[in-house]
């Protein structure tokens, strides 16, 4: 498939309400953040989050609501969570949401830490630098989508992390984008344009049992 097949949009698509819809969905992330608090499971945080999510003018969520704790924070966004776990007071957890804003699609995610274990701070912080340094490589070298996550997984080696390479990040546009049947940035043997790709990132720790996930669009 061509790049202008893989990067086509609706006719009422806009870069601008792409980017708020976007910056609403990051918003919506930070909002449900300030839910979650140590004693909650997953299943608990999940339901206050859906809850939230209606709250906030929404269109509709496009993608299930998926939060991580402790342990699970390794999994991947098809793989089901193991048990229902309680959030401890010193522990990590993500959020990641995809959300409808203006009739375009929103995708967040990011990691948090409940306490001061500091390699769970340091993973969760990693995730989001790691995330800052290969969107500065995409946007100085102009790189594929295949050679970006090849180079995701070197700089994630040097910050001592273990790449998860089945997040490989996708197409996001005016709703739905899944007619455009774009496929993974990871596997794109092109150079995504800007705007229409959420750059996923989700690094683990190499022995001890979580991890971190951060992503946002790739502008």
């Amino acid at each position: 498939m061509e790049l202008a097949e893989r990067e086509a949009v609706g006719a009422k698509f806009s870069a601008a309400a792409m980017q708020r819809a976007q910056a609403l969905t990051c918003d919506a992330t930070e909002k449900i953040s300030a839910l979650i608090k140590p004693g909650m499971r997953e299943s608990e945080a999940i339901a206050a989050s859906k809850a939230l999510l209606g709250e906030l003018g929404m269109d509709r969520i496009w993608h299930p609501v998926l939060i991580r704790f402790g342990k699970n924070t390794r999994l991947t966004f098809s793989e089901r969570s193991d048990d229902d776990p309680v959030l401890g007071d010193d522990d990590i957890y993500f959020i990641d949401i995809g959300v409808v804003f203006g009739a375009h699609e929103g995708d967040c995610g990011f990691t948090r830490t409940t306490g001061s274990d500091p390699d769970m701070q340091r993973c969760a912080d990693d995730a989001k630098r790691l995330f800052g340094i290969v969107k500065d490589h995409w946007r100085t070298h102009g790189v594929s989508g295949q050679a970006l996550y090849e180079f995701a997984k070197a700089q994630a080696e040097v910050l001592g992390w273990v790449l998860n390479f089945d997040m490989k990040g996708h197409r996001v546009s005016d709703f739905p984008h899944a007619i455009y049947k774009a496929g993974k940035l990871a596997d794109l043997a092109d150079t995504p344009s800007g705007g229409l790709w959420i750059l996923e990132i989700q690094i683990a720790h190499p022995t001890r049992p979580f991890g971190a996930f951060y992503e946002d669009l790739l502008v």
